[in-house]
């Protein structure tokens, strides 16, 4: 009895350590989350995957302009900011956004925000734009609530924010992918995203005033573009 006494006092300092590190964004938890979601028949699941795999990536955040390949172009692999993030983990499953965003603005540029003082599309730049993205999504996906209840989030969705700080280029934007939350934190909805410093697993997905939320998959869910062009509607900003 002693003995156990004596290695239990020891131990008990571990003990919070061990039960925190359930908790947090680890290497051993990441895994286990990609597995998990990857084993998946949801597109959603599988795309939170993707975006999971991300975060072994060290990325440098560059915003700058990049002659690229089209289609299924990309920034160096070392190199990118929020929505290289998105492109890469789409593209990770066969849906390539900058080509889909590309012959969307060439037959409907002026349906698009008209914010760069570009006279046509640039299928280098587009689709690397968060506004852009944002107006794709929500002609061909599904537009949510932008509320503050977990609830109405779901594993694989897009969100967009305002940034108080947010970049220029950006229109003061930035996006990430719903994901799961960590090891036993698993029930709670967390981003990955690219906000300076590389894709992150983070608990950030109410720090910032959320812009857009969207769900979108390889198939197009939604009648919006055939109406808005239809009626002739374009956006100025």
């Amino acid at each position: 009895m002693l003995v156990i006494g004596i290695g239990f006092f020891y131990l008990r300092p571990i003990i919070p350590f061990l039960q925190s590190q359930r908790a947090e964004a680890t290497t051993v938890n990441k895994v286990k989350a990609i597995e998990t979601l990857q084993n998946s028949d949801e597109f959603s699941k599988k795309l939170a995957a993707a975006a999971l795999k991300r975060t072994a990536e060290d990325v440098e955040y560059d915003p700058g302009y990049y002659d690229i390949a089209y289609p299924g172009g990309d920034l160096p692999a070392n190199k990118g900011v929020s929505t290289d993030l998105i492109v890469r983990s789409y593209r990770a499953l066969g849906v390539d956004l900058q080509q889909l965003v590309h012959e969307d603005m060439s037959e409907h540029f002026r349906l698009y925000p008209q914010l760069w003082e570009r006279k046509g599309p640039d299928r280098n730049i587009d689709h690397r734009r968060v506004p852009n993205l944002q107006r794709y999504f929500s002609r061909f996906g599904k537009v949510l609530n932008n509320s503050h209840s977990l609830d109405d989030y779901d594993i694989g969705d897009v969100v967009t924010w305002t940034l108080p700080y947010g970049a220029a280029e950006q229109a003061g934007s930035h996006i990430g992918i719903i994901v799961p939350g960590p090891g036993a934190r698993s029930g709670e909805k967390w981003v990955v995203h690219n906000i300076g410093s590389g894709p992150k697993w983070e608990d950030k997905l109410f720090d910032y005033e959320i812009a857009g939320h969207f769900r979108f998959g390889p198939i197009r869910e939604s009648m919006t573009a055939a109406a808005d062009t239809k009626s002739g509607a374009t956006l100025s900003n």
